[in-house]
């Protein structure tokens, strides 16, 4: 079954920057993440913050676009995850893809501002209707 955790992001933290640090721990522990967004643009976005958000950094990856294979690469950023993800999908995007299912492990980033988080809640409801039980951490708190 699928685990859902919605992380509270603190007002000083960015959405793709968190993602991009969330992403290399779990390469770094050896999970295979794919990161939802809503578009190529956004992708791409990503695709370069990955290699720039922090010095010194390294995180494997592949921005797809289609049914485009990942083969063994470990990270991949697009609009669909490719064949051979089913560990580890961060959503970025504004709605819930069909293919969370097939994740052993799915994370929502909910920004500190009123419009994203009435977003993340009807996540966090059609996860609910879904049968799921989505956990909330808030790393404001956390910290």
């Amino acid at each position: 079954m699928t685990r859902v955790d919605f992380y509270l992001l603190p007002g000083n933290e960015s959405v793709f920057p968190y993602a991009c640090r969330l992403t290399e721990k779990a390469y770094r522990q050896g999970h295979k993440v794919f990161l939802s967004t809503d578009t190529e643009e956004e992708a791409a976005r990503l695709d370069e913050l990955l290699w720039t958000f922090r010095q010194g950094s390294f995180v494997p990856h592949l921005a797809v676009t289609g049914n485009t294979d990942a083969g063994a690469c470990p990270v991949a950023v697009g609009r669909e995850p490719p064949a051979g993800f089913d560990d580890v999908m961060i959503n970025l995007g504004s709605s819930v893809p069909e293919a969370f299912r097939r994740f052993r492990r799915v994370i929502e980033l909910v920004e500190p501002d009123d419009a994203a988080r009435a977003l993340r809640r009807e996540h966090f409801r059609y996860y609910r209707s879904q049968g799921l039980s989505p956990e909330m951490l808030d790393l404001e708190s956390a910290a």
